[in-house]
């Protein structure tokens, strides 16, 4: 009808039950409702043929840019969410989840996939549901006194998931309490395929089910038989589960009007009940009549009671899984205004994350950071992976066992390389002599020179600030000093001390000293650490030089002054230690 032509991607049980969903569906809207544009059953076969079966935790490669990967929902067989990534950005879609472990059903689960966008559903927006257990303990206590009394009770229930979830509770509090002479009845048709779907797809059950599952499937139940019309004005007390969960057609909405007159019966509704629909209004309103349709008014005088077994996950359920998959956004739907703004403000609150929670028909915008992927060079990873890993044995040795244990695997190392972008090609990182090979290149070396200037007057040992240097560095990198000359090697890089006599001080003036610090551009990094280690050494050796020199200032201070000359020179040296900033090491002009 919409005109698409495409895969349609689908777990194995959903592929199995959807084309008797459909079908279900196309009946009502078309024999019982009288629709004329609608689909028909040669559309579903048609669009059947398009489905592709997927395996959980199976990433599926959809073109070179898409990929789709299958979570357990826990809602009801067959259900998925969906991790779906497009080039670098990533959304997870939930669909309806449970994140509480049910009586045929286990919780979803996903990984910490961190997309851009968790898609996620929010019917239960506020809801903090109770113990399961208090609320089955309810629901059987309630069911079993109406019986007790004569009286017959509803159930509406979605013909997938709830319908087998209380079917199984209420075999086996049957089994256990001996009323089997108490008839307890499923409308037949779609409940009675989807039981056998069920049988079929034992694996997709909770655990407990597929331990039992070779004494007995739980699926074939020994209390519970099919209902036919026949039955519904039978003497006596029963249980039925009919279709569909919201009274708003159907069997359970003929049951509904048939027993809602007699004060002895119960109608139990387990799950959400969508605003205008009958079972709505019997939650909602308070009046002894409610109103079928436009035409039709029934009186109520049964009891009506929520029981909530709903399959969707409550406010804590969906805090959980975001907290599961980690996303940079979210955004909520299938829920209303009121409670998803709320439920918005709390992940904000707690989570710290942007939240959306847009109207039906809105467009979002959403930023996504920007990834650029980039082809590396084998060989630039062997050498720089080779280079790290002789650092690492350096700085810890590599004579003990324990030592390799924790170098290997490296799981994190830097890499440096040369980039290469060529027209209609992936990004490269190569290592540079591939790069000048790639581009038909020439290669140059870059060979840079620092030089840094003692300031005048401070006697610092030169010699001696070179071996701390030396020691500084030589669990970190292959150091060589050269006794025969003040000289420092680092891979390239060369430390030395050059001195020259200044042009423009007079002959008495000491000879100006000057750090010179040679490197190629391969060892910036290590000329870096190298300048800034100097520069400390420098700088702590003229502070303790100047100390020297105060300290000597104020002894001299502390004499009597002998002569006019002497008082002169007391007064010219006898400065306070924070009159003037002294820079012992300085930039070359």
């Amino acid at each position: 009808m919409v005109g698409y032509d495409g895969p349609v991607y689908m777990t194995h049980p959903t592929k199995a039950i959807c084309p008797i969903l459909l079908e279900d569906f196309r009946k009502i809207a078309v024999e019982r409702k009288g629709e004329s544009n609608f689909f028909t059953s040669q559309m579903i076969k048609a669009c059947m043929k398009k489905v592709r079966p997927m395996n959980l935790h199976e990433t599926l490669h959809v073109t070179d840019e898409i990929e789709i990967k299958a979570y357990y929902a826990g809602h009801v067989l067959g259900a998925a969410m969906f991790y779906v990534k497009v080039g670098s950005e990533s959304v997870v879609y939930t669909g309806d989840y449970n994140m509480t472990p049910d009586r045929h059903l286990g919780s979803a689960w996903i990984d910490k996939v961190r997309p851009d966008l968790l898609i996620t559903e929010s019917t239960y927006a506020t809801t903090i549901r109770d113990s399961k257990r208090c609320r089955e303990r309810d629901f059987l206590k309630r069911v079993h006194d109406c019986v007790e009394k004569g009286g017959k009770v509803l159930i509406p229930v979605f013909a997938l998931g709830r319908a087998q979830e209380l079917c199984i509770l209420i075999e086996s509090y049957w089994e256990q309490m001996n009323l089997g002479h108490i008839p307890v009845y499923f409308s037949a048709g779609l409940v009675e395929k989807a039981n056998l779907y069920y049988k079929l797809f034992i694996n997709w059950t909770n655990q407990k089910i597929k331990r039992t599952f070779v004494k007995r499937n739980m699926f074939d139940f020994k209390h519970i038989k099919p209902f036919e019309r026949s039955m519904m004005d039978l003497p006596g007390g029963m249980v039925l589960f009919a279709t569909p969960g919201m009274l708003h057609a159907g069997m359970s909405l003929d049951v509904f009007k048939r027993w809602a007159p007699d004060e002895n019966n119960m109608v139990i509704i387990p799950g959400y009940c969508v605003v205008g629909t009958v079972g709505n209004k019997l939650l909602t309103g308070r009046q002894q009549t409610v109103e079928i349709d436009k035409r039709t008014t029934l009186e109520v005088r049964c009891q009506v009671k929520n029981l909530s077994f709903s399959a969707h996950a409550d406010a804590k359920g969906i805090m959980q899984l975001i907290k599961m998959c980690e996303p940079r956004n979210v955004l909520l739907v299938h829920g209303e205004k009121g409670k998803m703004a709320f439920l918005k403000q709390r992940i904000i609150r707690e989570i710290g994350i942007p939240c959306y929670d847009p109207p039906n028909g809105a467009t979002v915008c959403i930023p996504t950071p920007m990834q650029v992927p980039v082809d590396l060079s084998v060989k630039l990873v062997k050498r720089q992976l080779a280079a790290y890993c002789a650092q690492e044995e350096a700085i810890l040795g590599d004579s003990s066992q324990m030592v390799k244990r924790i170098r290997f695997p490296v799981e994190h190392a830097p890499v440096r390389g040369v980039l290469v972008f060529q027209e209609n090609s992936h990004i490269k990182l190569l290592d540079p002599s591939e790069a000048a090979a790639e581009l038909g290149k020439t290669s140059h070396k870059l060979k840079f020179v620092s030089r840094k200037r003692i300031a005048p007057g401070v006697d610092i040992n030169i010699r001696k600030i070179f071996e701390e240097l030396h020691l500084l560095l030589s669990p970190l990198e292959e150091v060589r000093l050269r006794d025969e000359d003040d000289h420092v090697t680092v891979r390239s890089v060369d430390i030395s001390l050059d001195v020259s006599s200044s042009s423009s001080s007079s002959s008495s003036s000491p000879p100006a000293r000057v750090v010179v610090v040679r490197w190629n551009y391969e060892d910036e990094e290590t000329s870096a650490r190298v300048l800034s280690i100097l520069a400390h050494l420098i700088t702590a050796a003229g502070h303790q030089e100047r100390s020297s020199i105060s300290s000597s200032t104020r002894t001299k201070l502390l004499l009597p002054p002998s002569s006019s000359s002497s008082s002169s020179s007391s007064s010219s040296t006898g400065k306070k230690e924070d009159d003037e900033p002294f820079i012992p090491m300085e930039d070359c002009e």
